[in-house]
């Protein structure tokens, strides 16, 4: 009995400890040295393994910051927590990071509303802190809901000191409501780049010699909501959200956040010269030129009909 309560794990402690005192008092001079090789790599043993892994909890990451008091964090498997947004009529829902960055790739896994979403959308983007509207860059990621049985859309759009109008939309090649999926947004000096699942589908990019606007001053956050667009959010507002359906919900899960690395030598990514091909590393133009041709049903850089009378933006022509 003796011996259980002196190596239980409630007495665990440092290594030097187990062999220099512990084993010592515990072991009588009788005891033969059969028994003490035993004890003493059972204790090395214990001493040596590493430690397991803090789980690090969404719960810690991000914050519930508005919305509808019916959604909820929840463990969905294991050591794995996810966040479920509401929507009803009364409210959407919506959260924020915990931290901001200034160049960061951010993912994060999401299963959308299942059967009739028409005139919900839920959302992934990024937002300053701090900012006056009419100066904050922001980047989107938002997904249109639609009747049951059509397609989801994601529209994607990217403000620069409080200006967007640069949308483009994409058809996802698979149902994003049967199971978890990972949205990304890497933002880096010389491009933003919108990922599903690793796979690039819009790179926009920093073309400071031609005037091209782009956010490289304002530290932002994850952001992520769930609300009711009904009056343009499917087909153009022509079918409405079907309030008996509700609540909606939206489950977000696996939240990362990998700050920019800059190429040897620098300080930081602001630093990294223009002329540099670091951050090309990060693109795969191919796989981008593939869902670019496959998945995009809008892009405004072709929009003769919006733009007839005050031309393109500088960013939609080639240099």
């Amino acid at each position: 009995m003796e011996m259980a309560r002196l190596f239980s794990m409630s007495d665990l402690g440092p290594l030097h400890y187990y062999l220099g005192i512990k084993v010592a008092m515990a072991l009588p001079s009788s005891s033969s040295s059969c028994m003490h090789r035993i004890l003493v790599l059972a204790l090395l043993a214990m001493a040596m393994a590493p430690a397991k892994e803090a789980t690090a909890y969404l719960y810690d990451d991000l914050k519930l910051s508005w919305g509808s008091g019916c959604s909820y964090f929840y463990m969905d498997g294991g050591d794995v927590d996810a966040l479920a947004l509401c929507l009803h009529r009364s409210s959407g829902s919506g959260f924020s990071s915990n931290a901001s960055y200034l160049y960061a790739r951010y993912d994060m896994d999401i299963k959308l509303v299942a059967n009739d979403s028409a005139g919900t959308v839920a959302t992934f983007y990024l937002l300053p802190d701090d900012v006056p509207w009419e100066y904050h860059d922001e980047v989107d990621m938002e997904f249109l809901g639609n009747a049951t049985g059509e397609p989801y859309t994601l529209h994607t759009n990217v403000y620069v000191n409080g200006a967007g109008g640069r949308e483009q939309q994409f058809q996802l090649w698979f149902d994003p409501t049967e199971d978890f999926h990972t949205y990304s947004i890497e933002w880096n000096p010389k491009y933003i780049i919108f990922l599903v699942d690793d796979t690039p589908i819009r790179a926009y990019r920093n073309d400071r010699a031609r005037g091209v606007p782009f956010p490289t001053w304002q530290r932002m956050r994850a952001e992520g909501s769930l609300w009711d667009a009904e009056e343009w959010a499917t087909q153009g507002g022509r079918v409405k959200t079907d309030w008996a359906q509700a609540p909606f919900y939206a489950y977000y899960r696996n939240f990362r956040v990998t700050p920019c690395v800059p190429s040897p030598g620098v300080a930081w990514c602001g630093d990294e010269p223009p002329e540099s091909a670091w951050f090309d590393q990060r693109l795969d133009a191919a796989a981008l030129q593939r869902v670019q041709a496959a998945n995009m049903i809008y892009d405004y850089c072709v929009d003769q009909k919006r733009f007839k009378d005050t031309g393109f933006p500088v960013e939609c022509s080639t240099a």
